[in-house]
């Protein structure tokens, strides 16, 4: 792709040009894939590295008891990696109602009984044997070394910490892990997390054997148990992460590349599919009607996303039949470029999070993301092993539907990695994280790059609005006042928010600048998080 680099927007950042990358929201995190590139590694390797570091320097997104997915060039082939775990064989409705009431809607916001079978631990260990370089135990050695010795707290990471608190520190093992001196750590202050690096350690003596089949399987079932949970060992014992095959749609000559359901990632590729009836590019790239065209694509997207997609063996409809052209053409003439409206879902059938990308002179490109969900997620920490567990069995309905919990089901999920391909060649690894933020980044941004030109760091620094439920908006304070105000003036309900961490997300993005071994890429990271791109 073709870039204007000059940068419009308000930003911390430069790109960064290099042939071996990696990009991350803690510079920490980066700087451990690095370690991994610089000792002969691939970005496979820098990836898990880096996964693992971020699950020690930014606690309030990710842990040890995370999910995760990935999309990865090989050089070769593109595949995707659905490391998203999977009920208890406890769980049934049943279960939720004698526990929680019949009229329970779904399962609890936190609590182990939000917790599903955490899958990143399995997804890196698959990861290291079918594309690694490395022996898997070099991988760990820099978030052993930053657990064990400590590092100290940055200020967004803080800001998200401290916020956590109060609803979080009664929770089981919350305090003794994430609260040192009965507080959230400051700004400056070394936070050191020994128990995880305990489970670091066992984790890469055993090639994650220790996790889903030996001592960390085994406390966290007693964990569970002692708290009112019902996981357990023979859970984890029976979990196994699955290569996929990315699912795509073409936009502007290029194809976006997505995790298949049980993710979000389909909702990206309908929006995109809807503006590409529309001259975008003909529209001013900051202006009303650009932002209101998207707003009302994704809210089209949204409306079928939330009714279909569910673990594909549940889904009432095909992914070929909700992004299928004749079908979205139909969608997009439901568009009034005059008003907001609020969308149902349509008739497809015919008749929290962190993100990371490494990628290296080899050609090697990895999209990766990693969560647990709605902050420090259950906001339950195993004590022994400083094990954080998600909370994405919250996502699950306990009433009739196609996200009804089951035993050994996958519920919706909304973390997502991207990935970007021009005449099945790669062009870029990257994402945005954020929950539902994540597929309306992913469109903002790419739509930035193919119909405006703008480079991948200007279009991560770009004002981003987010849709939440029927005309409601919120937009960060940069957007243009003229804007927010035209959209308020079509009926969209619009809040302007000052927190950028929360609502709107954060980006890292490496693109090819040509030949790995000779241009290289050029990356961006995301000012509304800690983070950092580092290359060499």
């Amino acid at each position: 792709m073709n870039f204007d680099y000059s940068n419009p927007y308000t930003s911390t950042r430069i790109p960064l040009f290099a042939r071996n990358v990696v990009s991350t929201s803690h510079p920490l995190g980066a700087q451990a894939g690095l370690r991994m590139l610089l000792k002969g590694g691939n970005a496979v390797d820098a990836a898990i590295a880096a996964a693992a570091a971020m699950t020690i320097v930014e606690p309030v997104s990710n842990g040890l008891g995370s999910d995760a997915f990935c999309i990865l060039w090989d050089g070769k082939e593109l595949h995707g990696l659905n490391a998203s775990g999977r009920a208890p064989q406890a769980w049934t409705p049943d279960y939720f109602k004698r526990k929680y009431g019949d009229g329970a809607a779904t399962p609890p916001k936190r609590g182990l009984d939000s917790v599903t079978v955490p899958g990143a631990v399995a997804g890196w260990v698959a990861m290291s044997e079918r594309f690694g370089r490395l022996p898997f135990a070099d991988l760990m050695e820099p978030a052993i070394e930053i657990a064990e010795r400590g590092y100290l707290l940055p200020p967004v990471v803080q800001q998200k910490w401290a916020a956590a608190t109060n609803e979080l520190k009664a929770m089981p093992g919350f305090a003794q892990s994430f609260l040192p001196w009965g507080r959230a750590p400051n700004v400056g202050e070394l936070f050191q997390f020994k128990a995880a690096a305990r489970a670091l350690r066992a984790i890469a003596q055993s090639k994650g054997a220790a996790y889903y089949g030996g001592e960390i399987a085994q406390a966290i079932e007693k964990f569970s148990a002692q708290n009112g949970g019902s996981l357990t060992a023979k859970d984890f014992a029976s979990y196994q992460p699955e290569w996929v095959k990315p699912i795509g749609k073409d936009y502007r000559g290029y194809t976006l590349h997505e995790i298949p359901p049980n993710g979000q990632g389909i909702s990206a590729l309908i929006a995109l599919g809807i503006l590409d009836k529309f001259d975008v590019a003909g529209l001013a790239v900051d202006g009303v009607d650009s932002q209101h065209l998207q707003i009302e694509a994704m809210k089209l997207a949204f409306a079928d996303v939330y009714k279909y997609v569910a673990e594909p063996s549940a889904m009432e409809v095909s992914v070929d039949q909700m992004l299928d052209d004749s079908y979205l053409a139909s969608r997009a003439k439901l568009i009034d470029m005059k008003k907001a409206q609020d969308f149902g879902a349509g008739n497809p059938v015919k008749g929290g999070t962190i993100y990371l990308t490494a990628a290296d002179e080899d050609g090697m490109m990895v999209s990766f993301i990693q969560s647990n969900y709605m902050g420090f997620g259950s906001g339950c920490v195993e004590p022994d092993f400083g094990i954080s567990l998600q909370n994405r069995g919250h996502a699950f309905s306990v009433q009739a539907g196609v996200n009804q919990v089951a035993p050994g089901k996958r519920p919706f999920h909304t973390i997502i990695p991207a990935f970007l391909m021009k005449d099945g060649q790669p062009v870029m690894s990257y994402g945005v994280m954020g929950a539902n933020m994540q597929p309306q980044g992913h469109m903002q941004t790419l739509v930035r790059m193919l119909d405006y030109g703008q480079s991948p760091q200007a279009a991560c620094d770009a004002p981003r609005w987010r849709y939440n439920a029927g005309f409601e908006i919120n937009v960060e304070a940069a957007m243009n006042q003229q804007t927010v105000q035209g959209l308020s003036d079509r009926g969209h309900r619009m809040e302007v928010i000052n927190d950028s961490y929360q609502d709107f997300g954060a980006g890292q993005f490496i693109c090819r600048a040509g030949d790995p071994k000779v241009e290289g890429y050029v990356a961006a990271s995301d000012s509304r998080r800690d983070g950092q791109a580092v290359g060499f």
